[in-house]
């Protein structure tokens, strides 16, 4: 067992110097967070040793983990305070669900799946984390809730972004989003300025699985 924890320790340094400092994450919290949350507890059992591999992991029933160096990518860009509340779109596994939730106040996970949810529920509870609520509907047109947000991750690519998020974001707020079809998607930041006023940036081209949802309408961007 200590061979294992060591190789695992190994291994999640590897990732961290080897994949994501190259791709300029250089944010002390950041790389201190992917250094404490544990992504093997995340992965299916069966891919416990690609756990820090520069791969999208399949999690069951068609859908995958975004690659480490996306992930703190977005995370960095956030710059997530420990005052925010967050909405994720798309629990997944409920990793990225435990990134978020190291640094904000609180995280409102939304998950299509309710088998995925209920795992992703369960991992969150096994690792102690307690500022995370997933829930399960559909939540590709937005989710009400405690809403405004002060941050959005919308987790699963989408052709063009619905107007509603903007609505649900407060001034000042972060937004990430995986933009575009394949072969083309770009990851966006999206700051909103004023009532009225949002600043875009595409931050790295990508392509991630698109978002799993009920219907798509309304969008903008």
């Amino acid at each position: 067992m200590a061979v294992l924890n060591m190789d695992m320790e190994r291994a999640r340094f590897n990732m961290i110097e080897q994949q994501i400092r190259p791709w300029q994450v250089l944010d002390p919290a950041v790389l201190d967070m992917l250094g404490e949350v544990r992504r093997e507890d995340f992965v299916p059992e069966a891919l416990k040793a690609l756990a820090f591999a520069d791969l999208e992991l399949p999690i069951g029933n068609g859908q995958t983990m975004l690659q480490p160096k996306v992930e703190a990518r977005v995370l960095q860009e956030l710059a997530i305070r420990n005052t925010d509340i967050v909405l994720e779109v798309g629990t997944g596994s409920g990793y990225m669900a435990a990134l978020l939730a190291s640094q904000a106040e609180y995280v409102f996970s939304v998950e299509i799946d309710p088998v995925l949810a209920a795992s992703a529920g369960r991992r969150l509870q096994q690792a102690g984390i307690v500022n995370v609520t997933v829930e399960t509907g559909d939540a590709s047109q937005g989710w009400s809730g405690p809403s405004p947000y002060d941050v959005i991750v919308i987790s699963g690519s989408l052709p063009a972004l619905p107007q509603v998020f903007l609505q649900q974001l407060k001034v000042g707020g972060r937004l990430v989003a995986f933009i575009g079809e394949p072969p083309v998607m770009e990851a966006r930041l999206i700051v909103r300025t004023d009532e009225q006023a949002y600043k875009a940036r595409n931050l790295f081209e990508t392509v991630v699985m698109p978002l799993t949802s009920g219907q798509r309408s309304g969008f903008v961007f």
